[in-house]
Formats: structure tokens, sequence, C-alpha cells
């Protein structure tokens, strides 16, 4: 019963291979994400400064896009773009940038503030005081 079971699945798998060549590219394009993410792995391991770089990469995520618009100048009604972050309007894109990289800062800062509390509270280790 088992053996049967095993052969058709293997049958069924050949057929997919022969008949659809997107398969293949699927499965290559899948074993190619893991390697590079195996690779990363590795060089993360010598990298002494890899742990900022991913704090600052979870907090990039959690902070929202600058978005672009067009709107009147209020001094001569001409359309100019402006930026938004966070509700509020910048006239340039660099002042908005700034304020979001600002933004970043502060919560990768965070999360460093709350690390030492987080590590004794996994030991069960209460020395901190926190």
């Amino acid at each position: 019963m088992t053996r049967d079971l095993i052969f058709t699945a293997l049958f069924i798998f050949a057929i997919l291979l022969l008949v659809h060549p997107r398969v293949l590219a699927a499965f290559r394009r899948f074993d190619d994400g893991n390697r590079a993410r195996i690779d990363a792995e590795i060089n993360d391991k010598r990298d002494s400064v890899a742990h900022f770089r991913h704090t600052l990469k979870l907090a990039e995520e959690q902070v929202e896009e600058i978005t672009s618009f067009t709107a009147s100048d209020e001094r001569t009604g001409q359309p100019v773009t402006r930026w938004l972050f966070e509700g509020e309007t910048f006239a340039t894109e660099r002042d908005a940038r700034l304020a979001r990289e600002d933004q970043v800062r502060k919560i990768a800062r965070g999360f460093y503030m709350d690390l030492p509390a987080a590590l004794a509270a996994r030991k069960g280790d209460d020395r901190l005081g926190m």
C-alpha cells in the first residue's frame, strides 16, 4: 500500500517535470534563494557589525515609506512636489529622508536599550533590577 503510494507520487512528480518546465525554473529560483541566504549567513558570522545592520533593517521595515504628492505652492499657486512622512509634509525629499532615518535610528536605539532586560529575563536572571 505504502509502496504504491510512493510510486504514484513519484510518477505524478515526473509527469509534472516533463509537462511543465516552469516547475524546474521555480525549483532553481528556490535553490538560488536558499544558496544566497546561506552565503549571507556565513558572511554575517564573519562580520562584526552584522547585528547592527540587521537591527537597522528590521527597524526600517517598521517605519512607513516616504510618499510624494503634487500640491499648489502657498505663495505662487504653481504645482510643486511635496513629500509626506508620518503625516508631516516636507518641502524637500532630503528633509523627509532625514526625518525617516531619524525615526529608524530611534527604533533601533530602543531595541538596544531594551536588550539587556530582555536577555536577563530570558536567562531567568533579574540582576539588572529592571
